[in-house]
């Protein structure tokens, strides 16, 4: 009886740890209690670094871009090429071809850094239209992803 009783505050005490985890997006449980990773708050995502392959820093994702009749994000907004946050250049990126490294905390895009040069890309002062399908249209063609509409 003593066990099962040790097993259920064990479990109150963990899913309380859980809950606070989620709001701070602290980890209180060692470095491998969310693996694998299946959620992740946007705030978590939203200031993560992105490297690709050959650990060369790409960038931070600046922002998120969800498709409101899925629910799912359809692109990480990258900043590449910034210095203290100026002078950079963002990018849409397709949300599918970042992938987590959960024991880094951070993105990994595998595509060399000279293939966001050329990157369809916009400035902090002109975000282009989120119902203008030409700029999407132009970063799926890019990265050789499917078209998405409504």
């Amino acid at each position: 009886m003593l066990n099962k009783t040790k097993e259920v505050t064990m479990a109150i005490t963990q899913e309380k740890s859980f809950e606070v985890d989620n709001r701070t997006g602290v980890n209180h449980e060692g470095p491998y209690a969310n693996t694998p990773a299946r959620r992740l708050t946007a705030s978590s995502i939203i200031g993560d670094s992105v490297e690709n392959t050959h650990g060369e820093n790409l960038g931070k994702i600046d922002n998120l871009m969800i498709n409101v009749n899925t629910g799912t994000i359809e692109y990480a907004v990258l900043e590449f090429g910034a210095f203290l946050g100026i002078g950079g250049k963002l990018f849409a990126i397709p949300f599918s071809e970042l992938h987590l490294d959960t024991e880094r905390e951070l993105f990994i895009l595998n595509r060399e850094k000279v293939y966001l040069k050329d990157c369809p890309g916009f400035d902090r002062a002109h975000w282009p239209a989120t119902n203008d399908h030409s700029y999407f249209d132009d970063v799926n063609t890019y990265w050789g992803t499917p078209h998405v509409y409504p």
